[in-house]
């Protein structure tokens, strides 16, 4: 049986907006991309974000441009259960929130975009800047994977396009019952309809 699968973006609700994560001692992190590598990470140690916008407090949200993954006990709940394997959970301290957050790494990165289903596919130039970013791509317009591919994940990030957090359906609908949510979900495993 197929399953489905879903990107996981920030939702356009009311939310607060935090900053990146930095060691709560000082200074940054030397690779603030480092939560969305989709590799494992050694423990971090005591991490701390800042507040930067206020407003709605969420379960689930994107901090920093680095689109770091923060979730609040209930949502770090849902990974635990769900995707023990696929993720690790660091505890982030939030200013001025008392109860727990954790920083949500997703350590498979897996070869599976289906380019031939993606509606657009922006490559990375071969003059780009930054060497580093070679046969990765750029962004994608209707992503597409091939669960076939997926490895037995239920979160992920692909290979080639590391920004997308994608996550199983099981996943999704738990997520979903946790509530209070700054995400939205994309479906990245069905055709795309015929215009």
């Amino acid at each position: 049986m197929e399953r489905n699968f879903y990107w996981v973006n920030i939702a356009d609700v009311p939310q607060w907006y935090l900053s990146t994560p930095v060691p709560a001692s000082g200074g940054t992190f030397e690779e603030p991309w480092m939560f969305g590598e989709g590799t494992s990470l050694p423990d971090p140690g005591p991490t701390k974000v800042r507040v930067r916008g206020p407003g709605q407090k969420r379960s689930f949200v994107f901090a920093g441009v680095e689109r770091t993954p923060i979730v609040n006990e209930a949502v770090a709940n849902v990974f635990r259960a769900l995707a023990p394997d696929d993720v690790q959970l660091f505890p982030v301290s939030v200013e001025s929130a008392s109860e727990p957050y954790f920083i949500v790494n997703a350590r498979k990165l897996i070869d599976c975009i289906d380019e031939a289903r993606c509606r657009e596919i922006q490559h990375y130039a071969d003059a780009d800047p930054f060497p580093e970013y070679a046969g990765q791509f750029r962004w994608i317009q209707g992503l597409r994977i091939d669960p076939a591919k997926t490895e037995g994940a239920h979160v992920l990030r692909p290979m080639k396009f590391k920004t997308a957090f994608i996550v199983s359906e099981a996943v999704k609908i738990a997520l979903e019952g946790a509530g209070n949510l700054g995400v939205s979900f994309e479906r990245v495993t069905e055709p795309h309809e015929l215009h």
